[in-house]
């Protein structure tokens, strides 16, 4: 339904706009009934799109252009199956500026040839308003097209209906980008916040400052050293973070909060790192391994008399960067675990750091990322993280990055 209503809210001006060059005599202005099909295949679907694409084509009906219904629906249906082949994100990033397109086209193949979907979608909607031109050609009173016998104002014709699709989507694009920004700022003040309520808790401060108390006498440098790390934990959370750091700065985070830890379960808590020297100076999401490391500490060994070990990973495998939260703990009880159909993400539990961190990856890498958990109770739990790399340059200054 919501795609329906989206396809008459594009088509009910447009199709005024028919009407108008259909009783105007002598109307020279051109026809973007063809261009509008294909936009709505590719953004709704091809049930929804041709709906709009035959209500948009009745005016011309009505005045015997009976070809219009047949290529407008045509090409809603290439299109919708073009949207439902590929990645909605090809769609998305559609460039309604053909010579770059082509000229990025050129650069990759050069380096590795393959099928640009980007490219085939220009090429499939230059192709269908050339087929529509011959048409309008061959049967003017039939369908209505701009048509040429030259082939340079032909080759404009056809150039110009990426760019009638394109353009929308570029304006529709930026709508969708900030909306997720908006939700990307709103999950991170709420990691931030639920981190500041987990952690710096009554209880967390109790357990911490009594630890010191402890040491003050028998150890005064690591009590020294306990109170430097609790004060940095305080001032990272309190300060506004961006929502990508890099990967060494998230690391120094959790050895700060890890430190404390150890210190406070003593030799029950073993923390292992297995980080991959070229992960280092990759950027991450901000606070997106601590709720993990907690969780493991919390609900695997905590409630195992003798402790356990953590083990921290961190490796690149082809062009996605993959990390790893292992633990020998109790394990977590068979059902905890909720699969998200359609989705890369798999649900690990219920609690709120985990959904946290579920949902922030969700709204940055949408299904490109996965997000998984393997138990066996009694014997640990692995959480695994795998993300695509994203450019550094680009982290600066966006919210989102765009994959290396």
């Amino acid at each position: 339904m919501q795609r329906l209503k989206m396809a008459a809210f594009i088509c009910a001006p447009l199709v005024l706009g028919v009407w108008i060059r259909t009783a105007v005599p002598n109307f020279l202005a051109a026809d973007i009934s063809l261009a509008t099909s294909v936009l709505l295949g590719v953004t709704v679907g091809a049930a929804a799109a041709t709906a709009g694409a035959f209500a948009l084509s009745i005016p011309a009906l009505w005045h015997h252009e009976y070809l219009a219904p047949l290529v407008s629906v045509l090409a809603a249906v290439l299109a919708g199956v073009f949207y439902r082949a590929v990645d909605v994100e090809a769609i998305w990033t559609f460039s309604p500026m053909i010579d770059l397109s082509l000229y990025r086209w050129v650069r990759r193949n050069l380096r590795r040839p393959h099928l640009d979907r980007q490219v085939l979608l220009l090429l499939s909607i230059m192709g269908m308003q050339l087929g529509a031109s011959e048409i309008a050609k061959y049967a003017p009173r039939r369908y209505f097209a701009l048509r040429s016998d030259l082939w340079g104002r032909q080759l404009a014709s056809c150039a110009a209906a990426p760019i009638l699709v394109g353009i929308p989507l570029k304006i529709w694009n930026a709508i969708r980008i900030e909306d997720k920004v908006e939700q990307q700022a709103r999950l991170l003040l709420e990691a931030k916040l639920d981190a500041l309520q987990r952690q710096i808790n009554p209880h967390f401060l109790f357990n911490t400052l009594n630890s010191i108390g402890s040491l003050i006498r028998l150890e005064p440098e690591l009590a020294r050293e306990m109170v430097v790390r609790l004060a940095h934990i305080l001032r990272i959370l309190l300060k506004q973070r961006e929502a990508f750091v890099p990967f060494r700065d998230e690391i120094a985070f959790t050895d700060d909060y890890l430190a404390i830890e150890v210190v406070r379960f003593g030799e029950k808590l073993r923390v292992v790192k297995e980080i991959a020297p070229e992960t280092l100076d990759m950027v991450v999401p901000s606070m997106i391994l601590q709720p993990i490391i907690e969780n493991s500490i919390k609900h695997g060994l905590e409630p195992r008399i003798g402790g356990g070990t953590v083990w921290l990973r961190s490796r690149v495998q082809g062009e996605r960067l993959l990390l790893e939260v292992e633990d020998d703990g109790v394990g977590v009880a068979p059902g905890r675990t909720v699969a998200n159909p359609g989705s890369g993400i798999v649900r690990p539990g219920t609690g709120i750091g985990m959904r946290n961190v579920r949902e922030r990856m969700e709204v940055l890498y949408g299904a490109e990322a996965i997000l998984q958990m393997e138990s066996r109770p009694g014997r640990g739990t692995k959480i695994s993280l795998e993300m695509p790399i994203v450019d550094v340059a680009a982290a600066a200054g966006a919210q989102r990055p765009l994959p290396v």
